[in-house]
């Protein structure tokens, strides 16, 4: 039966041996990467089937790998795997050209299910994301421009204390989330909102609601 070439792309390194161990049988670890650099440098000479990507590498951000990989190894299969829940990223992550979105959290249940369907040319996303996504597209916000999105919960709460002039940092504290992760959630919303500044943002909360003058 053949085993998938897999390559691993993670900065944590017990998440690397984590995967090579629960990997192992079934399939084959061609290579492991700790960075988007190392990970662009190593692939193509290992010539995976499939590549697992954690979307928040320390030099680069996951969705922009996507494309790189792809321009060096078409036929490529990439999952994200990821700690981020948020509709927007399932989306963008497919948007970009991903395969698959496997939860972190969900990895040792699913990680294999996940590279049998990719394998299959099928789609794959941790069932409890793809609720989330479903409620995303039933339920839409309007955007300036008349065109419908969801905001997650998260991002509405990022929103509204983004255009209340909190800073990231702060926001990062109040929520108990990382600074990376609040910037993920800005670059989120306002990619979603089609808005480019702040100014913007809070103009956009103001009409809907979510802050006052």
């Amino acid at each position: 039966m053949y085993q998938p070439r897999v390559f691993i792309a993670d900065d944590h390194l017990l998440v690397l041996e984590g995967f090579r161990q629960l990997l192992a049988d079934d399939t084959r670890i061609v290579g492991t990467a700790h960075s988007g650099a190392e990970l662009l440098e190593n692939a193509q000479s290992a010539a995976p089937d499939i590549v697992l990507l954690d979307i928040s590498m320390p030099d680069a951000n996951g969705f922009d790998l996507i494309p790189l990989l792809k321009q060096k190894l078409p036929q490529v299969k990439i999952i994200l795997v990821t700690m981020l829940s948020e509709p927007f990223y399932v989306s963008e992550g497919f948007r970009k050209g991903a395969n698959g979105y496997v939860l972190k959290q969900s990895a040792s249940t699913e990680l294999l299910t996940a590279i049998r369907t990719v394998m299959n040319n099928r789609r794959y996303v941790s069932p409890e994301v793809a609720a989330d996504v479903r409620e995303s597209i039933e339920q839409p916000w309007s955007r300036p421009d008349g065109y419908h999105v969801q905001l997650t919960p998260r991002q509405h709460e990022v929103l509204r204390m983004l255009a209340n002039g909190v800073p990231t940092h702060t926001i990062a504290t109040t929520i108990g989330i990382s600074v990376k992760t609040v910037e993920f959630h800005k670059a989120g919303i306002m990619n979603k909102l089609g808005i480019k500044t702040i100014a913007e943002l809070t103009r956009f909360a103001l009409v809907q609601g979510l802050t006052e003058l």
